[in-house]
């Protein structure tokens, strides 16, 4: 009996490497993160013209949603890679684990931050993670109370401030740049109410809810995963501003102009340095078994962490990526050396 349960277990294994070896593909599928589609996508056309390898397809789905689809299974219709603009989650890990994909790579490719940013023609303005939090919360604290939100401009918040509807567009749900918005920023900016500040520690499910729930009156916008659909829509309205990556302010200092959060301006030292609020690492995660499935796998992951790639004179520190330090860039090549020989 357990003769037989071992060979038709063996057999049930290799009939599954055998679908997956035929069903392998030419092509790498990444999906993910917005604020990293168009730095990977750069990586992707280098690859291509320097191996002549097929260029792998890359979508824009934000690392949420990109963790959901990587996270489905092993097999040749799910994806390779995610780019990912915050570190995976423990409940993502159980789903993949679920699915059983166990052997997962993280790589740190380098750093962004998460700025508020306007067209050249917008006002110009500074603003404090708290007049933030006021300017975006769906509630917000009045004499004691938890109340939906009454800011209709921001002269509302502080007469300092523009003169101005609020109007923000800004990711959805399932992106990582929404996410760490919440946590870098909205939280910082709810902490200094006091009675919200102690729910932290005493219920901090009710803390979060409180201080990332947005508002659904039109003054916060989700805009989806399209960050160049952004940019024109603020440059189409200069009284309105975004949510974005910091890359696409790098790429776009002609047409956009940052905000500074807390007195702090969104530039390369800030965020590397940690000064800047909201600077965030950003990541791949690669699906190790697919190794056998994409034959150029190893090698594209070879190309993104090079020094070409992701060095201090790099394709992507060209594109608006914040290059690791010199020990962070000798731990990714360590993370990323078990891909060099296949």
């Amino acid at each position: 009996m357990r003769r037989t349960f071992a060979l038709a277990t063996l057999a049930a294994s290799m009939a599954l490497l055998t679908s997956h070896a035929a069903e392998a593909r030419d092509q790498i599928r990444i999906v993910g993160s917005s604020t990293i589609f168009p730095l990977t996508t750069k990586v992707a056309e280098h690859f291509a013209k320097t191996t002549g390898a097929p260029a792998p397809v890359v979508e824009s789905t934000g690392s949420g949603g990109g963790f959901k689809l990587f996270c489905g299974g092993i097999g040749a219709e799910f994806p390779d890679i995610v780019d990912a603009s915050r570190p995976i989650t423990g409940s993502e890990t159980a789903i993949c684990a679920a699915n059983s994909v166990r052997d997962i790579s993280e790589i740190k490719i380098g750093y962004d931050g998460i700025v508020m940013l306007g067209s050249r023609e917008a006002p110009g303005m500074e603003l404090t993670a708290r007049q933030l939090y006021l300017a975006l919360a769906r509630t917000v604290p009045v004499k004691g109370a938890s109340v939906p939100n009454p800011h209709e401009k921001w002269s509302d918040i502080d007469p300092s401030l523009p003169d101005l509807k609020i109007r923000v567009y800004g990711p959805p749900p399932t992106s990582g740049t929404r996410d760490l918005m919440g946590q870098l920023l909205l939280d910082q900016g709810c902490a200094t109410f006091s009675d919200i500040a102690s729910l932290e520690a005493t219920d901090p499910d009710s803390f979060r809810l409180l201080c990332r729930t947005l508002r659904e009156d039109g003054a916060y916008i989700e805009a989806g995963e399209n960050d160049r659909l952004v940019i024109s829509k603020l440059e189409k309205d200069p009284t309105s501003y975004g949510v974005m990556g910091f890359n696409n302010l790098e790429r776009n200092r002609e047409r956009l102009q940052g905000v500074p959060i807390n007195g702090i301006e969104p530039d390369y030292e800030t965020i590397l340095d940690g000064s800047y609020p909201a600077s965030r690492a950003l990541y791949l995660y690669v699906k190790d078994d697919h190794q056998q499935l994409v034959q150029s796998l190893g090698d594209f992951i070879s190309t993104y962490v090079s020094e070409a790639v992701i060095g201090e004179e790099g394709l992507l520190a060209d594109n608006g990526l914040v290059p690791l330090t010199n020990e962070e860039r000798a731990e990714t090549m360590t993370s990323a050396a078990k891909f060099a020989s296949n």
